[in-house]
């Protein structure tokens, strides 16, 4: 376990609001970490933990208490915690990346899993080769690369059977996603946009990811996003890092078209069947059902060290960051 692991453990077990010092105290008596000969290790947790900030990692968040010190908890725990005010996140300007094109475009997926399901949405990548009519190019732009849904989450049963008697529907919502490598001008970006809005038509969101994105493009993907509502997210070799850059606008399920997707690809038809299966699944069998959508859907990392061999592996470029503090383990 590496000590950014330690500390997101130990925020996992805290399960609240816990400033550098308890985080440690708990690193310690967990042992989660062996800090060795290390001069000062609560300090390098106090810096790390700004380094999550920092970094826009989207896994931790922090509230600034009374005195101007900083406590910390997870953002998957957040719903439980009573929090007034959050600490707006810094992010810094970084370089890019050196451009090196030895992956493949849907190497990307895993990270973009990763990203979304640490907001609680279930994604599943769509193999548009698989479909029957995978040899007409003019249907190309049918497909999205991927598809995510995230249910409602309501705390008491009551008002889940309230909701779902009133209008199913509004207990999930589902989004489409095109996911680029690269987009560096402004004919990349209309051109990879506009496939968006084809293929996304059908979802309550619609999404644009891309690995790399020129700064130049930041006013016209700006005028396109409040156009046509598609939203655009940055991916990041960390996918906790990654950010959505303009959000999307929410519509209307198109079901036609989701029923043609169905009739042609096995893969986004049976991502449907498996909504539908959890949506309608009595309660004693909730669980189990949502651990089957689970396995069906795209994997993800559970870990930092996980995404940081994937992407070496796949040859992704990762961005490094220096903390500016003195490390001393």
């Amino acid at each position: 376990m590496t000590i950014k692991e330690a500390i997101l453990k130990s925020l996992d077990d805290i399960n609240g609001i816990a400033n550098y010092m308890i985080i440690y105290n708990h690193i310690i008596e967990k042992s989660y970490y062996d800090f060795k000969d290390a001069k000062t290790p609560s300090s390098t947790i106090s810096a790390l933990l700004g380094d999550f900030i920092r970094n826009g990692d989207t896994r931790i968040k922090r509230i600034k208490e009374s005195g101007g010190t900083f406590s910390y908890y997870l953002t998957k725990n957040e719903q439980n915690i009573n929090v007034d005010i959050l600490v707006p996140i810094i992010i810094p300007e970084s370089k890019k990346p050196n451009k090196t094109n030895n992956y493949n475009e849907r190497d990307l997926h895993k990270l973009l899993s990763s990203y979304l399901k640490n907001t609680d949405i279930y994604s599943k990548t769509i193999f548009h080769e698989q479909s029957s009519n995978s040899k007409d190019n003019h249907q190309k732009w049918i497909h999205p690369d991927m598809v995510g849904i995230r249910f409602l989450n309501l705390q008491t049963k009551a008002s889940q059977n309230f909701l779902k008697a009133i209008n199913r529907v509004d207990t999930f919502k589902i989004s489409s996603y095109e996911v680029k490598k690269e987009i560096n001008s402004d004919y990349e970006l209309k051109k990879c946009f506009f496939q968006a809005v084809s293929n996304s038509s059908w979802a309550n969101y619609a999404y644009l990811v891309a690995f790399e994105i020129s700064d130049s493009l930041y006013e016209e993907m700006e005028r396109l996003n409040q156009s046509f509502g598609i939203g655009i997210i940055e991916l990041k070799a960390n996918p906790y890092e990654s950010k959505t850059l303009f959000a999307p606008k929410q519509k209307e399920l198109d079901f036609k078209t989701i029923d043609k997707l169905c009739r042609i690809n096995p893969d986004f038809e049976k991502f449907i069947e498996q909504t539908e299966k959890l949506m309608t699944a009595n309660e004693k069998y909730v669980k189990s059902t949502e651990k089957e959508l689970e396995e069906f859907c795209d994997h993800y990392f559970s870990n930092d060290t996980e995404f940081e061999n994937y992407c070496n592996e796949k040859h992704i470029p990762i961005e490094k960051t220096v903390a500016n503090i003195n490390m001393d383990i």
